[in-house]
């Protein structure tokens, strides 16, 4: 199975909500982030595909490193995506819909059961921001 590099973000709330985003032409949600392009490290990455996405400004000490994670890929079928991971924390006026997203939301732990949502987000993600038992 192919393999997509990502950097993505577990941005919270100071309600403890978390920020998923939807990418045009698609249906699932899923953490911010996307591809590296040459020579850019996992932060590099996520710092500049947050504010091209979202519109923010970050630096690499507003980053806590979560570890890489390994899911199936959510929009490309057949393909699994190896994700570095990060946490920050955002007011959450601050993000707007930019580039290819549709759109964003603020989701809380009810919200995640009944969206569609990446596998990245479901399995490994989530699962950081709020524990195990409130999913």
């Amino acid at each position: 199975m192919p393999d997509i590099h990502v950097s993505a973000a577990v941005i919270v709330d100071d309600d403890g909500r978390v920020l998923v985003v939807r990418k045009q032409g698609t249906t699932r949600f899923m953490q911010p982030g996307g591809k590296p392009e040459p020579g850019e490290s996992a932060a590099q990455t996520l710092i500049r595909e947050l504010h091209e996405e979202l519109g923010l400004d970050l630096d690499e000490a507003d980053l806590v490193p979560l570890g890489t994670f390994i899911s199936e890929a959510a929009n490309e079928p057949g393909h699994r995506v190896v994700a570095e991971a990060f946490s920050t924390s955002i007011d959450p006026a601050t993000a707007t819909v930019q580039a290819e997203l549709a759109e964003l939301r603020w989701i809380t732990p009810a919200d995640a059961a009944t969206l569609p949502l990446a596998p990245l987000s479901v399995e490994h993600l989530l699962p950081i921001a709020w524990p195990p038992r409130s999913l």
